[in-house]
């Protein structure tokens, strides 16, 4: 099973979302904005990608964040519970795909998940 996570409107969600089309490949697509960011994946994904790589520090989101919340991002617990309030500092889109997870979008790294 393949889910891709993120916000419809991003413009790299969307990328990834047409190389999923364009490759053949079903999938189904979990919205950040009207379902939330679970905490299960959110854990799993810290322990398989660690924070620097889930954690979006570049975004206008982050840029707007107190240095109090900004700090909660370098601690596993507190990092999951700031991704849960504000889904916009995940690293979009996730996927998930046969126990494999990336964040962000590569073609070269998603060929290489889906063999193609």
């Amino acid at each position: 099973m393949t889910t891709l996570y993120g916000i419809p409107n991003c413009s790299t969600v969307k990328k990834a979302r047409q190389w999923l089309s364009d490759a053949g490949i079903d999938y189904t697509f979990h919205d950040f904005k009207k379902q939330g960011a679970p905490a299960d994946r959110l854990a799993a994904w810290t322990d398989a990608l660690g924070l620097a790589k889930l954690v979006n520090r570049q975004g206008t989101t982050w840029r707007g964040l107190s240095d109090e919340d900004k700090a909660r991002a370098e601690a596993r617990e507190s990092a999951i519970a700031l991704m849960q309030d504000k889904t916009s500092v995940i690293k979009r889109p996730v996927l998930e795909h046969d126990g494999q997870v990336l964040a962000g979008f590569s073609e070269a790294a998603y060929a290489e998940v889906f063999g193609r």
